[in-house]
This record gives structure tokens, sequence and C-alpha cells, in this order.
């Protein structure tokens, strides 16, 4: 699942996306309005975290622009401003959520998770044979069995799951998985699959990730 975070504080954006990908989220992030809008209106969102105090266009700004037209992704408001006639104004120009800054991490994402819920359009589980990943809970199970994943584990697999049957190049995986840590590493896509593949195929007779050799790797169960 993949969040924008529109917010000017170096400091808090870092700490919310650093928290974001350990809960197996991608994230993109941006330190104005117009560059908050741009990323909205090019790329495809689950939720936006949107700073209403920001330089260029303000967060009421941004999110009237987005439902002007007709961006209907889960925007949840994040400010130092809590007073009932700003959380009513936020809420009323289309605002799903408010929540006042100093804020706790856990409730924030579990306000996440209830915006995410409550979209029908959005996926909250993927399956591929007898794999299943629920993406609320960040759980995968095979054949019944749970399976542990770490963050970058789980992401890659979401986003192979995403694009199942489909050849996926290595520079397509790191571009899409840009928070891997360690990206400095060659072959980190390879080192990522190679951990994939010993927990979700190696005790299994059916292999579902596949590698096509000089070219990338697929998700299949045909």
């Amino acid at each position: 699942m993949k969040i924008l975070i529109i917010e000017d504080d170096v400091k808090i954006t870092n700490f919310l996306k650093k928290g974001l990908e350990e809960e197996c989220y991608i994230v993109d992030s941006a330190i104005n309005g117009d560059e908050g809008l741009y990323l909205a209106n090019v790329n495809e969102y689950d939720l936006i975290l949107l700073d209403i105090m920001l330089p260029i266009k303000d967060g009421i700004e941004v999110c009237k622009i987005l439902r002007a037209s007709n961006n209907q992704t889960p925007i949840i408001m994040l400010t130092a401003k809590d007073s009932i006639e700003d959380k009513i104004k936020g809420l009323d120009i289309g605002a799903n959520d408010y929540l006042a800054k100093p804020f706790s991490f856990a409730e924030l994402l579990a306000r996440i998770r209830v915006q995410l819920r409550a979209i029908p359009s959005v996926q909250t589980k993927l399956s591929i044979g007898d794999l299943e990943l629920d993406l609320l809970n960040k759980t995968a199970i095979r054949a019944n069995e749970n399976i542990v994943l770490t963050s970058k584990e789980f992401t890659l697999l979401e986003f192979l799951i995403k694009n199942k049957d489909r050849l996926l190049s290595e520079t397509t995986i790191n571009s899409a998985i840009s928070s891997f840590e360690d990206s400095n590493i060659s072959n980190i896509v390879n080192v990522y699959i190679y951990r994939l593949r010993n927990k979700i195929d190696k005790k299994f007779d059916k292999k579902l990730i596949k590698t096509v050799r000089g070219i990338g790797f697929r998700i299949s169960d045909k």
C-alpha cells in the first residue's frame, strides 16, 4: 500500500516515513503544496497525510483542489491547530480525518487502517495460489501456515503479487521498492528475492517465484 506525506517539516517527514516503511507501506513525500499536488496527480496513492501549514499552497487549498478534481484518496490532515473550528473546516472541505500534533504514532496507524478499511476500492488482501497477504494486518499465510516476513520482504512480496504473471526487471523492482535499506548494494533485489524464496517457496512443492535469467523475476502459480 502506498502513502503520500505532504509535510514541510523534514524531521516529522523522516519520522513518519521511517515508521510507515517499517509497517510495510511504500511512502513518497513532498515539502510543499504544489509538489504534493503534482505527486497526487501523477501517482496512485491509497492514502494522503496532509499538513495544513504548508508553503506555496496550504493544506486546505491542496485538499480543496484534490476534491474538486474528483481525487477521492483518503486524506488525514496533520496539524498543530486543534481547535474545533479548524477540525470542522478540514472535514468540511473533504478531509477524512484530522489529527492534531503532537500525536501518537500508534494512533496514526490505527486511523490509517480505519480509512483503508472504509474504501471498497482499496485492496486489503492479495492472494496467489495458496498464498495470502493481509495488507492491513501485515500477515502472510501459505497453505494455512503463518510466514514471518520483515517489512521489506512484505513490501516486495506485495509488489510482486500486485504484478503477478508479469516479468519484472531488477530495475523496475528496485525503483518501485525504493525504501530498501542497503540500496547501495548492487544485487539488493536478488538478496531479497533469495530471502523470500526461502520463506514462501522452499518448504512447498509448487514454487511461486520464477527467475528469467538475465531479465528479471515474476510470481505466478502457473
